[in-house]
């Protein structure tokens, strides 16, 4: 069901167009870094795309990610085997979610390193799904949850192939993520760098952001499509993205991690997914 501008569960609809100079610039530094593969620049590199943007009544920013296909994990780094996967399109939260929309849903705040624009950290799996049971009350709505870890690469790709979406050479890494090269002492406010070509931004860094999945240790058996892969392992359920204080080998589009759901850590949080 395609959102419109009229007023479903209080979402406001923006169009805008991704910088073209920036898309430019990010393409002539994969080239210059390919590192041996063989993939072509606009396939390395996440292609210039028009966004659109809808609003809660909360004020939680979501970005529409729109249907494909893309080749899933890095057999180079161990995140394997590659297979292809269809994707439904979906509204993706253009932010991490912050300790002020946490307090707000659930009227307490647990993170180590306070502000109200940083990501919320410091919550289990099984916190973030309370959260988000209050958020679909609050907005009448049961569309919110997390993404499946095939959606969450899909949108941290952005169309790419490379290790990241502006290519494979980490060290333009500092424009896009917090980490531990350029901050190792908690997180940063949400949206203080560079938005990948498709809205996202801290797509790497700041936190790890959960995943709907349960922990698989490969993808033998995975699902071709989108959908949340469960599982008998479900104690432990997918991080992704890497966080503040990891180092740039351990960030990237295919890089993931596990975590147990009852318990939270300072470097782990989430985004939001609003299905269409």
């Amino acid at each position: 069901m395609r959102m419109n501008e009229s007023n479903q569960a209080g979402l406001r609809l923006v169009v805008v167009l991704a910088p073209v100079v920036m898309v430019l610039l990010l393409a002539t530094v994969a080239a210059f870094w390919a590192a041996g593969r063989t993939d072509t620049t606009e396939k390395s590199v996440a292609p210039e795309l028009p966004l659109s943007y809808v609003t809660n009544s909360l004020g939680m920013k979501f970005v529409r990610i729109p249907a494909g296909e893309f080749t899933m994990g890095d057999d180079s780094l161990g995140f394997g085997p590659e297979r292809t996967v269809r994707v439904g399109a979906f509204l993706m939260g253009v932010h991490e979610v912050t300790q002020a929309q946490w307090q707000a849903v659930m009227g307490y705040n647990p993170s180590r390193f306070p502000g109200p624009q940083r990501p919320v950290e410091q919550v289990s799996w099984l916190d973030v799904q309370s959260f988000l049971e209050q958020l679909n009350i609050r907005e009448g709505t049961n569309r919110y949850r997390l993404p499946s870890e095939a959606e969450w690469e899909y949108a941290a790709r952005a169309g790419s192939q490379g290790r990241f979406f502006f290519g494979d050479d980490p060290g333009g890494l500092r424009r896009f993520a917090w980490f531990g090269a350029n901050e190792n002492r908690g997180t940063r406010a949400v949206g203080s760098l560079r938005p990948s070509p498709w809205g996202l931004y801290d797509i790497y860094g700041n936190v790890w952001e959960y995943v709907q999945d349960c922990w698989h240790e490969d993808y033998r058996n995975a699902p071709r499509d989108a959908r949340v892969w469960g599982g008998v392992n479900c104690q432990l359920r997918g991080l992704r993205g890497g966080g503040w204080n990891n180092r740039a080998d351990t960030l990237g589009s295919a890089v993931r991690g596990s975590y147990d759901a009852r318990f939270g850590d300072i470097s782990n949080g989430f985004r939001v997914v609003l299905m269409e």
